[in-house]
């Protein structure tokens, strides 16, 4: 991925020197990769819900869905970070920081291309601010620990990163490259997106009359729009000339490694369908690259369409 040079986002809070003080593990008001989270009110922007959905499904609320049904899906995070030297601090943070110059880099691409996205349906995009942190952080979602993975919280409209867990993508599930990193940014970002056109608020309503297992069943499908919107992204990146061969195909491998089956045969040595709530390796891979090839949201419709 050719980022460097390119615009940084301003939109980074840096709370690594601040995270830490030996809170519990995660909460389940958050929305993780790939774990899950909790919704805040709904949106006014409703167009783009009818752009991409064709009027249905306005909400969600992702801490009700997914809470504990998925916390074990993901080893704990561990480790820090390093430079390509391998110099590293005790928070985990380079010493040359290029990582967090590499993620301001990857937001600073999706405000750009959702500002884009959002204005060509006569809407003001709004950027949500993505938080660095060491260990553990306190979020509008509440208390969060690294081993659930990187997530957005729609209370505060932010998305939280320890970037250990690239560390963990890479040596424990075997997704390297910058782009399966930038891949898990612009997920959460899809999720954000879910949030501001209301995808969020009134499937918390719906869910009230759910089952566990329908309640996991809908939350597969909320994932996978995600992954979809990450698809798009890339394709306008791709437009811009700043991917380069195999980026594509280290995200797609990124979404096979964290796919409910994927995770589960390998942490537990078989699977249980029912408490999928993100979705197959196939699953994911199929939405993200259908994204990728569209750039089309009307094609990241989950709902309407078979998973």
């Amino acid at each position: 991925m050719l980022w460097r040079g390119r615009r940084q986002s301003d939109n980074i809070e840096d709370e690594r020197s601040d995270s830490g003080g030996g809170l519990g593990g995660g909460s389940p008001g958050q929305f993780r990769v790939p774990i899950g989270g909790r919704a805040g009110g709904g949106s006014s922007i409703v167009l783009v819900i009818l752009v991409v959905l064709a009027g249905w499904y306005f909400g969600f609320d992702p801490s009700q869905i997914l809470g504990d049904g998925s916390g074990g899906l993901v080893p704990g995070g561990g480790g820090q970070i390093t430079d390509d030297s391998g110099s590293q601090d005790s928070t985990g943070a380079p010493a040359s920081d290029e990582m967090k110059q590499f993620v301001a880099t990857v937001l600073a691409e999706t405000e750009d291309t959702w500002t884009g996205i959002f204005k060509a349906n006569g809407l003001t995009y709004e950027d949500p601010k993505l938080v660095l942190f060491s260990g553990q952080i306190r979020s509008a979602c509440g208390f969060a620990s690294s081993a659930a993975g990187p997530f957005y919280c729609p209370g505060d409209h932010k998305v939280y990163l320890d970037m250990t867990f690239f560390q963990q993508l890479d040596q424990q599930f075997g997704a390297s490259g910058e782009f399966a990193r930038a891949y898990v940014v612009a997920h959460e970002v899809g999720h954000h997106v879910q949030n501001l056109t209301g995808i969020m608020s009134k499937f918390d309503q719906m869910r009230q009359g759910m089952g566990e297992t329908e309640a996991n069943q809908m939350s597969v499908r909320v994932e996978l729009q995600a992954d979809c919107f990450a698809g798009v992204w890339a394709h306008y990146t791709a437009q811009k000339g700043i991917l380069e061969q195999g980026d594509m195909e280290s995200a797609l491998n990124a979404a096979k490694q964290i796919g409910d089956d994927t995770l589960q045969k390998k942490m537990q040595g078989y699977v249980v369908p029912e408490s999928f709530n993100h979705g197959t390796s196939a699953q994911r891979q199929t939405w993200l690259a259908r994204g990728y090839k569209s750039g089309k949201l009307s094609d990241c419709d989950t709902f309407n369409n078979p998973v």
